[in-house]
């Protein structure tokens, strides 16, 4: 009777995996997907990387971004980039930090999380 209540629990453990994957293979995660709305960019620190995939975030000079950081993860995050003067501290669970990207200058500008090496990306400022 023991060896049927476990079976039938892994059967159903490769069932819903099974279909997990399928499902997967079908409609798979959008690339560099940056969500923004109304001129505001959202960054989502999970799974050690921003939005999946550590996307470039393009702005326009001297044309305030709002950018959101939001961490979405069970480990600290935060979010640095020496070269625009932005550094959110440490954000916890669904803990957010809003500010500005408000270059003056056109170039390409490194962010980062001091925790993860792994989650690091570009901030390019254009004309």
């Amino acid at each position: 009777m023991l060896n049927n209540v476990i079976a039938i629990i892994a059967i159903s453990f490769l069932a819903v995996g099974s279909l997990w994957g399928i499902g997967n293979l079908l409609h798979p995660p959008n690339q560099n997907k940056i969500e923004s709305s109304h001129g505001s960019i959202l960054l989502v620190a999970q799974n050690n990387a921003f939005n999946e995939t550590n996307p470039t975030i393009y702005v326009k000079e001297n044309k305030p971004t709002k950018l959101i950081i939001l961490n979405k993860d069970f480990v600290k995050h935060d979010f640095i980039s020496n070269e625009l003067g932005i550094n959110t501290a440490y954000l916890t669970t669904e803990q957010d930090f809003v500010t500005a990207v408000a270059g003056h200058k056109p170039g390409e500008y490194t962010y980062y999380c001091s925790f993860h090496p792994q989650m690091k990306g570009k901030i390019i400022i254009s004309k």
